[in-house]
């Protein structure tokens, strides 16, 4: 059964999701699984190129997000208070994250020898304009 997104956030983050899915795809990436969900934490996706897997957490944030973000808690004009997606990576998020990935790799049967590395991608939306833009964090340490 598929994610039903309903909360506003929930219906950005999709979007950025299918976003990045049609980056990895243009890419040449293959798609296997969106949405990968346990108890203890979810993967946005998982694709494939080559002989790799890549687990890919995806943040998206509008530009109307942004500049409300900035505004109603900092001095938009101090550089200091730049709002990163990214930022929110957290340890826990990253244990969780771990987890999850290695529920994901027992479950689909994956070869222990199979390389794997998990990215971030952060994707910039502006809806007014249709426009978007991803950020690719490789490789993340967990």
């Amino acid at each position: 059964m598929p994610k039903v997104f309903t909360s506003g956030t929930q219906k950005i983050g999709e979007l950025g999701e299918n976003i990045a899915t049609k980056f990895l795809m243009k890419h040449g990436f293959s798609i296997l699984d969106r949405n990968y969900t346990q108890k203890w934490g979810e993967i946005d996706i998982v694709a494939q190129k080559e002989e790799k897997l890549y687990f890919i957490e995806v943040k998206s944030v509008t530009r109307e997000t942004l500049n409300t973000f900035i505004s109603k808690s900092f001095d938009a004009s101090d550089d200091r208070y730049e709002y990163r997606p990214e930022d929110n990576m957290h340890p826990w998020k990253l244990k969780r994250l771990s987890r999850t990935i290695q529920t994901y790799l027992l479950d689909r049967n994956i070869d222990e020898n199979m390389e794997w590395q998990l990215d971030l991608f952060v994707v910039y939306l502006c809806p007014k304009e249709k426009k978007a833009k991803i950020k690719v964090v490789s490789d993340i340490i967990l």
